[in-house]
């Protein structure tokens, strides 16, 4: 029963041995978990700065990824619109090349016509002027074949002629 009706010796006791615990652990112990609570304080502290530090720069990285998306959407649309230009001026010049070279061959054609049709007209004309020559020939052989002939000829164009 002493334990639960102390005396004055113990309680004395436990009031000695409790001040050295308590020197003990204020000299050597509260100093360094003190120490290591501030330290473990200022290191979650540090924590939490650095995560909304983090997340602030994440932040800024996708807007400016946006950025740079948005901008590299732009100069895509850019190349694209450039080269359906380039696309639309190599057509429109084919297209032109092509009528002109188009019109170069017509004319060259027409040209070539116009020359084989001379030629042509000029080969008949050739043909048209022997055939009349050799039918002119046949006749005036067929007409002056006797001397008679011959000689009223001469004498009608002697008087056909008119001497100046």
């Amino acid at each position: 029963m002493e334990l639960v009706k102390p005396s004055i010796g113990l309680i004395f006791w436990m009031v000695v041995s409790f001040s050295i615990i308590l020197f003990l652990l204020k000299k050597f112990a509260w100093k360094p978990i003190l120490g290591m609570i501030k330290e473990r304080e200022e290191s979650i502290e540090n924590a939490l700065a650095s995560a909304e530090k983090a997340k602030e720069e994440m932040k800024a990285l996708q807007s400016n990824n946006e950025k740079i998306l948005a901008d590299a959407r732009a100069e895509r649309d850019l190349l694209l619109k450039d080269a359906r230009d380039i696309r639309e001026k190599m057509i429109s010049d084919a297209k032109s090349i092509a009528s002109k070279e188009g019109e170069r061959m017509l004319t060259a054609a027409r040209e070539n016509i116009q020359n084989e049709k001379m030629a042509a007209i000029t080969e008949l004309k050739n043909q048209v002027a022997s055939l009349s020559i050799d039918i002119a020939e046949k006749i005036l052989k067929s007409e002056l074949s006797s001397d008679e002939k011959q000689k009223s000829l001469v004498t009608t164009l002697l008087k056909d002629v008119k001497l100046n």
